[in-house]
């Protein structure tokens, strides 16, 4: 029986991801099951899906950075800034080559503030923006920080009949690839849409080793549990320490956990960019905590490091004996 464990499932077009879930659910018989980092329903690709005790870690996944595949169309703007949405304008492009192209992207890269679109789930006042848009009803939304690692154009072509650009971007949490599609367009002048969206990474996982939801649905539960990802290993920025079993007994007990007491595997670090943005200031010393019990290393749980008392103090336990 499956209680706990991450799965990476390749997100089909048309679904949400909470309809990801739901389909989960049906499929495991588990009612705790949740995903991390929302995709748009006609965007594809890497969803982490948590499972039972793993959802626990949810939050932590937030830090992680994502990397897309898109594809622009040059000439169109729409209400919802993707070719599913009702076109508002259509503009000349022949006044449009490489070199500008290249100019409109250059400066997406590092810290920037970014308008979310108002077809999205973000919520002003308990309510979510996409319905004040439905009710054509005007918000003020404010711009947020994000953080672009960065931006690689892929293909421009600019001999078709529709006009096309197609880049990856590594970027974090709360990016909107649509918005960066129609802010390359406004710098253009001639406007700008997102046609085709996948995510190819979330932290560790990749589209290479995404599972077929649809595939999945006639898998044995044997076969899902050799595909699941332990709890722990998608913490990989976090940091690592492994303590002896009257310790590690103590920890799952609530008690702190003195730093010079375990065995430091690896200390905590993160990729470029991650304390640009918000973020619990604990998480900058998170460790993964294991213990050495009978024999064999066990993981307890997530604990932040107390530079008052030199401890390790528990954020989330997962050991029961």
């Amino acid at each position: 029986m499956i209680t706990e464990g991450i799965l990476n499932i390749n997100k089909p077009q048309n679904m949400t991801s909470h309809d990801v879930v739901s389909v989960m659910r049906r499929t495991l018989g588990i009612k705790k099951i949740g995903h991390t980092g929302t995709l748009d329903p006609m965007a594809t690709g890497v969803l982490p899906i948590c499972i039972g005790r793993s959802t626990r870690i949810m939050e932590y996944l937030d830090l992680d950075m994502k990397q897309y595949r898109c594809t622009m169309v040059l000439g169109v703007v729409t209400d919802t800034q993707d070719v599913w949405g009702q076109t508002l304008e259509r503009f000349d492009t022949s006044q449009v080559d490489e070199e500008k192209v290249r100019a409109a992207f250059a400066g997406f890269h590092g810290v920037i503030d970014q308008k979310p679109p108002m077809y999205s789930a973000l919520k002003v006042n308990g309510k979510k923006l996409y319905e004040y848009a439905r009710a054509g009803i005007e918000v003020e939304v404010k711009t947020r920080k994000i953080f672009i690692k960065s931006l690689e154009i892929e293909e421009i072509n600019l001999s078709a009949e529709e006009k096309t650009v197609t880049f990856t971007v590594e970027c974090s949490k709360g990016t909107y690839i649509r918005t960066i599609c129609q802010d390359a367009g406004d710098f253009l002048g001639c406007g700008g849409t997102l046609k085709s969206l996948v995510r190819t990474r979330s932290g560790i996982f990749d589209i290479a080793s995404a599972i077929d939801l649809e595939s999945l649905k006639g898998w044995s539960l044997e076969k899902i549990e050799l595909r699941l990802q332990q709890t722990f290993e998608p913490l990989v920025h976090f940091g690592k320490v492994v303590a002896d079993q009257i310790a590690a007994v103590q920890f799952a007990s609530g008690w702190h956990l003195p730093l010079d007491k375990c065995e430091i595997v690896k200390r905590p670090e993160y990729e470029d960019g991650s304390f640009c943005l918000p973020m619990r200031e604990e998480y900058k010393k998170a460790y993964n905590v294991f213990g050495r019990i009978e024999g064999k290393e066990v993981f307890l749980g997530v604990a932040f490091y107390d530079d008052n008392d030199k401890k390790l103090v528990a954020d989330k336990v997962f050991y029961v004996r």
